[in-house]
């Protein structure tokens, strides 16, 4: 890339300032990366959260007074974005390596040894981005600041001393709808990764192929959001003493789901580095000068491969070994039933009977099948209603059968007793207090 030295323009002086001020412990940050030996006691979250929230501020400044349509700020402005995605990336694997002892998971060696080499990887690209985020600044006349980070700036948080559980066990007042909803709701985590069901690493050709077209910085989102819900859904309703509490399965699907979430997070992270400032076309000559940059910093094989042989590889994994627990917690939890209800007058199960029976079972979880004579379908499925609702009707039946978890089935029984919410017309009639939560 051509170097231009920067001229002041009108006005410019003050913007000048505020980049000063906004560079001084970010450069401090990247000397440290440069001038400390990698470890643990070097790389620690303080660390991190200290380069994530100067590369955040920097970024907001620089994108306030358009760094990114502008060719002599544009470099800059996508340094501070790259540091602080893989900054936050390696915060959310230290997190990992930090907690692994408390998730349950038992042994996982080959898991740890593969977080190093990710962690690793985060460490060598920071570095390389460092030494050019030093060249730029200079480039811009922006002062390096002369004290330096140390070390014990950045003590580690963790010690080996965890402070007594003498908080009484929440265990008593744990509430089996939603740990039914929550179990049930892994399982759907599961079945929306089972096209990647080999669970193998791939070649790095295969995961070129990969990315985006099949996973992308939206879908993992996607992911991590679903995730995260249910975690704060786990924190609020079952175990709200964290991993020190609760029944041992309980604290060990927690466990599932918080390494999976932070498997997510870091997958999201290296994903939004690569599509957004490693992979495609740009539309200007200086961004097409900046990616060649950076690509010579950011190894984007290295990226691909730990996106997908290590973060979606073990987010497979682990969903695939707590698929059994989650099962287990919902055999442990569930009452069955089976009831026997009347078709809904005059129209069948059209549209609407068929979104109010699967309101309810998604509600309180788990399997819920209807019977028609050898035929089930799934309940908390509109349409598979509907198409039993076409046998139904094909063979004149007056009415069906409902098995499963003996929650829901209550509640489609007192649905079946006002015509599942519809007069003889179609039109939907008031429901009763219990069904309150279908308005």
């Amino acid at each position: 890339m051509r170097i231009r030295k920067p001229r002041m323009l009108e006005g410019e002086a003050a913007f000048r300032e505020k980049v000063i001020f906004s560079s001084y412990d970010y450069l401090k940050c990247c000397n440290y990366l440069l001038s400390v030996e990698p470890g643990p006691e070097t790389h620690t979250k303080r660390f991190y959260s200290k380069l994530i929230s100067s590369s955040h501020l920097l970024e907001d400044l620089l994108d306030f007074h358009g760094a990114k349509n502008n060719c002599n700020w544009y470099l800059y402005r996508e340094l501070s974005a790259a540091v602080r995605h893989l900054a936050r990336a390696a915060y959310s694997q230290k997190h990992i390596f930090n907690h692994l002892p408390f998730y349950g998971l038992g042994e996982t060696p080959e898991f740890v040894k593969d977080g190093a080499i990710t962690h690793a990887f985060l460490v060598d690209s920071l570095r390389g981005l460092a030494a050019m985020i030093i060249e730029e600044a200079r480039r811009l006349e922006i002062p390096i600041p002369q004290k330096k980070f140390r070390a014990d700036h950045f003590p580690r948080i963790s010690t080996p001393f965890i402070l007594e559980p003498d908080i009484d066990d929440l265990e008593p007042n744990q509430k089996t709808e939603s740990v039914v909803r929550i179990a049930t709701e892994f399982l759907g985590i599961v079945r929306s990764f089972e096209e990647f069901s080999s669970y193998e690493r791939v070649p790095l050709e295969t995961a070129w192929k990969m990315v985006p077209s099949r996973i992308s910085e939206v879908e993992v989102r996607r992911w991590e959001m679903v995730t995260h819900n249910l975690q704060s859904e786990f924190d609020s309703y079952v175990i709200c003493g964290g991993f020190g509490f609760g029944h041992g399965n309980l604290k060990k699907l927690r466990g599932f789901i918080s390494v999976v979430l932070h498997l997510l997070e870091v997958m999201g992270k290296l994903l939004h580095l690569y599509e957004r400032h490693l992979y495609g076309v740009g539309l200007k000559n200086i961004q097409e000068q900046t990616r060649e940059r950076l690509g010579g910093v950011i190894d984007a094989s290295s990226l691909l491969d730990r996106t997908i042989n290590y973060g979606m590889f073990y987010v497979c994994d682990f969903l695939t070994r707590g698929r059994g627990l989650a099962q287990v917690i919902l055999s442990e939890n569930i009452k069955l039933d089976s009831i026997t209800v009347g078709i809904p007058e005059k129209m069948g199960f059209h549209s609407r009977p068929s979104l109010l029976i699967a309101k309810i079972v998604q509600r309180f979880g788990g399997q819920v099948e209807m019977m028609v004579g050898q035929d089930r379908f799934d309940a908390s499925s509109v349409l598979d209603l509907q198409w039993a609702g076409g046998k139904v009707k094909k063979e004149k039946l007056h009415e069906v059968v409902f098995t499963g978890n003996q929650r829901a089935l209550m509640d489609i029984a007192v649905l079946a007793s006002v015509n599942y919410g519809e007069d003889t017309f179609g039109k939907g009639v008031a429901l009763p207090k219990e069904l309150e939560y279908l308005r």
